[in-house]
């Protein structure tokens, strides 16, 4: 061998290798957060001190370290409220609320002090993020210690985080201390908040909150003091507390984010499940809450048993469901949730900040990046969750057999407007509030659907448990999810992720006809791609007698395709390259017995144009 095919062999193992070894060594960083925090509910205002012990997992020497301020987000001219008020389809809830925010209503965090390893360090905040410039460089594998003094003014209820919300809760807090930024493969996620989703760092979290002793919390964490606290806590046991404040002890281990919530209302009660899980119930009582949230406890029981039987178990061993915020948001452990609503509307909203705990709170995405695999993968096993308790009567309406068809025309609806744009868009740039949320709820959700089409039923979900178990306390990309389905399912997927992600390219087939075989009791099918993505292609025949036979046309892309589902054999027949705008399939059905050809009968694949997917003999004269 020469030199040179020496030196080039040499190079493609070196590079085959360092990709294996990538993929071989995934890391993240890990985190501990110490928190005492002393809060002052005649201010709105609370102190903070604040410990944490950042590892660094990663290759890399970092030599700065990047902070979250989301609560100065709410003060007039920020790019919260400058995006807010220029986007043509601003949310109500902020829209030009902020611009008006007095200085007792604005948020802030404050940064009195930050030392690296009792070093002090340079730091600078612009605006939601606090940049650091440290003292000592973090070395691969090594640990150091952050340590901070801070003051945070609440800001009225606008977004997410608030107090005195319009249902009249006196604290949400979310987003409410300064919370150390990602570092990934991706590198540093210092993204300013603007008002969509996060990302956060997976370690263990000890908050103490010292408040006026007339206010009962609920939150992430393990309470830690419970005989303490006692009072409404306990169900109404008393407790030790002497003073006018009492403090609440909190441990959460292996969360990326800790809420709590705060009111002197609230009536908090509990169920234990027969796992041992404990769900947790804040709310205040009245005419608008009582009644529905007494019911609540028994519905979510029962959809705990769904959940961890179709979609992997959840790991902790507490849940809140906590009345607060300004609509619904997902927290590790718990959500915040307006309350006064009707009971479908209640469970409804309970059940999607659930499946949260699963598709954001145990996987990890950046949801900044991936918000559709957060919200997205969310929505899609919502939908199957109320579906099946309306099956088990335990809220109204009727279970329907497929509870994604509707997001199928729906989507295609919202496509036909103009305003799609591509789930790879970073979650704050969507240049509508629209198009991010089709995108991530809706389009999100339909990744998934469109991939249970091309894999047949069972085999997704085995793939979707699958992801899940593989890839739960870590941070996966879409790569992943799609690598995973590849491994369940023996097939190749990159090219569908490629269209589904990166365009906005949809499928339309059509049956252009069907004539007589050239041998005897055959017939052949003509079928047309109109659209601008290669999609599999089911053909369901039906037989004059009423049977049907089924059929499935692979790309040759795909390197497989499915064979059954639902207790339904598909015929398979020769690929059809994606190249190719047209294809003859060959029946061995005789013409005569044919009563109508029909493209995607289940209705699954995101066609365009449904009024060409059909055909029977009488189009042909």
């Amino acid at each position: 061998m020469g030199f040179k095919r020496l030196l080039y062999t040499s190079l493609v193992v070196l590079f085959c290798s360092s990709l294996l070894s990538a993929q071989a060594n995934y890391w993240q960083q890990a985190v501990k957060y110490n928190m005492d925090i002393d809060f002052d509910v005649n201010k709105h205002q609370f102190t903070g001190d604040q410990t944490i012990i950042y590892t660094n997992n990663s290759p890399d020497t970092l030599n700065r370290v990047f902070y979250h301020l989301y609560f100065n987000a709410f003060q007039p001219n920020s790019m919260m409220d400058i995006r807010s008020r220029t986007i043509r389809d601003a949310d109500s809830r902020v829209a030009d609320r902020i611009q008006g925010l007095k200085p007792d209503e604005i948020g802030y965090h404050e940064v009195e002090m930050l030392t690296q390893d009792g070093n002090a360090t340079t730091f600078t905040v612009a605006e939601t993020i606090l940049e650091v410039d440290l003292p000592n460089p973090i070395l691969p594998g090594a640990s150091t210690e952050l340590k901070m003094k801070f003051n945070a003014q609440v800001p009225v209820q606008i977004r997410r985080s608030g107090r005195d919300n319009r249902e009249g809760i006196s604290y949400s807090m979310a987003q409410w201390y300064p919370k150390l930024a990602e570092y990934d493969y991706q590198g540093w996620h210092a993204n300013p908040y603007v008002g969509r989703e996060f990302h956060g760092i997976w370690g263990d979290f000890d908050v103490n909150i010292t408040i006026d002793k007339d206010y009962l919390i609920g939150g992430t964490g393990y309470l830690q003091n419970k005989e303490e606290i006692g009072g409404a806590y306990n169900n109404g046991t008393a407790g030790t507390a002497t003073g006018k404040t009492r403090t609440y002890r909190f441990s959460a281990p292996m969360v990326h984010d800790f809420m709590w919530a705060a009111d002197p209302d609230y009536k908090h009660t509990t169920l234990t499940r027969a796992d041992g899980t404990v769900l947790h119930f804040y709310y205040q009582e009245g005419d608008a809450t009582t009644t529905n949230w007494e019911l609540l406890p028994g519905i979510m029981d029962k959809a705990f048993d769904f959940i961890n039987a179709n979609y992997g178990y959840y790991p902790y061993k507490k849940y809140s469901f906590i009345q607060g915020g300004d609509g619904g948001m997902e927290y590790p452990m718990g959500t915040l949730i307006t309350g006064e609503r009707s009971l479908n509307s209640l469970v409804g909203v309970s059940v999607h900040e659930l499946m949260h705990s699963w598709y954001q709170m145990v996987l990890a995405t950046n949801e900044s990046l991936y918000a559709w695999m957060d919200e997205g993968f969310t929505s899609y096993a919502s939908a199957e969750v109320m579906n099946h308790l309306r099956r088990e009567g335990l809220i109204q309406g009727d279970a329907v057999a497929d509870p994604h068809l509707n997001d199928v025309t729906g989507f295609i609806n919202f496509v036909k407007s103009g305003m799609d744009e591509q789930l790879s868009i970073h979650a704050d740039h969507f240049s509508t509030n629209a198009a991010y949320g089709v995108g991530s709820y809706v389009k999100g959700s339909l990744f998934l659907y469109q991939l249970q089409y091309i894999l047949g039923q069972e085999t997704f979900k085995a793939g979707f448990l699958r992801y899940f178990n593989t890839w739960k306390f870590k941070h996966p990309n879409p790569n992943d999810v799609i690598r995973v389905m590849e491994k369940e399912s023996g097939m190749e997927l990159d090219w569908f992720k490629e269209y589904f992600v990166y365009t906005t390219r949809l499928p339309d087939y059509a049956v252009e006809g069907a004539d007589e075989g050239s041998k005897k009791k055959t017939s052949v099918v003509r079928l047309k791609n109109l659209g601008t993505m290669p999609m599999p292609v089911d053909v369901t025949v039906t037989m004059s007698n009423g049977d049907e036979v089924l059929y499935t046309i692979p790309l040759g892309i795909m390197r497989g395709a499915k064979q059954a589902e639902g207790g339904k054999t598909y015929n398979v027949a020769p690929d059809w390259p994606w190249t190719n705008p047209t294809y003859e399939l060959t029946l061995d059905i005789a013409f005569k017995n044919i009563r109508s050809i029909e493209v995607d009968a289940s209705g699954r694949m995101l066609d365009t144009d449904r009024s060409n997917n059909t055909w029977q003999p009488s189009d042909n004269k």
